[in-house]
């Protein structure tokens, strides 16, 4: 069953066609990757998907349903949460606040309550804290639960992000290079998480330069060149895939 699909999307900077009639299905409870060389299109296609950006033609549909028009907020609502290329954290709060800040659009939403700390809001405020820290166990930091996020290291700061997605309880996740940045062992440990976030029933969609983390999780890659497809099939097709070969290391090879 497909969860997203991308229809005959385009996206126009002036002269500049970044995405260009660009046609894609993910599938319900698969790891799905984008890749491509730098400037493919990839963290664009990103911004299309989740609203940030509005297409200059084509839609995106959420199982079924066109997003056309839908804010980031309305498509996060939805069942769509994402992580960043560059990370997005707030450095002046605790690591559990920035995963909290992740469920907000599931909490009460009233001025005077919050005002008047009813013990309606008490009591949701504790159990949002309650399941960050849940959260910060399942992705493996349970260990920072209060500590600043400005003094974790890097590779936890990237844990962080995809705990504060997970928060707003989403169908599908977007990861932007998840393991940019990382060691051997830290790379390791995403490619364990994704798997987990994906066996407890989260679709992913994956932008990753990490040709092996690709290799070794995705069960379905889109190729990006130019901001058209190039080529989609599993890991073994795009790995032998010539157009893809050329499109990495050249022609030549």
């Amino acid at each position: 069953m497909s969860m997203l699909t991308v229809e005959s999307m385009t996206k126009q900077f002036g002269g500049l066609r970044a995405i260009d009639d660009l046609s894609f299905e993910v599938t319900q409870g698969a790891v799905h990757s984008v890749i491509g060389p730098n400037g493919a299109g990839k963290t664009t296609l990103f911004n299309l998907v989740t609203g940030v950006y509005q297409p200059t033609s084509g839609r995106v549909l959420l199982d079924g349903q066109d997003l056309s028009g839908k804010a980031v907020h309305q498509r996060a609502a939805m069942g769509m949460s994402r992580t960043f290329q560059n990370l997005q954290l707030c450095y002046n709060m605790t690591a559990r606040e920035n995963v909290m800040l992740g469920a907000h659009l599931g909490l009460p939403q009233s001025f005077f309550s919050s005002l008047l700390r009813l013990p309606h809001m008490i009591r949701a405020d504790r159990q949002c804290r309650d399941r960050a820290a849940a959260l910060m166990e399942y992705v493996g930091l349970g260990d920072y639960v209060d500590h600043e996020t400005s003094a974790m290291p890097y590779g936890a700061q990237k844990r962080l992000e995809i705990a504060r997605a997970l928060a707003a309880d989403p169908k599908l996740l977007l990861l932007d290079e998840p393991a940019a940045g990382l060691n051997a062992n830290e790379t390791a440990g995403i490619e364990e998480l994704i798997r987990g976030v994906s066996e407890d029933g989260v679709t992913v969609v994956l932008v990753e330069h990490d040709m092996k983390l690709v290799m070794n999780i995705s069960e379905h890659i889109v190729v990006l060149n130019y901001g058209q497809k190039l080529a989609e099939g599993t890991a073994q097709e795009i790995r032998n895939h010539p157009d893809v070969i050329a499109a990495y290391l050249g022609a030549a090879a």
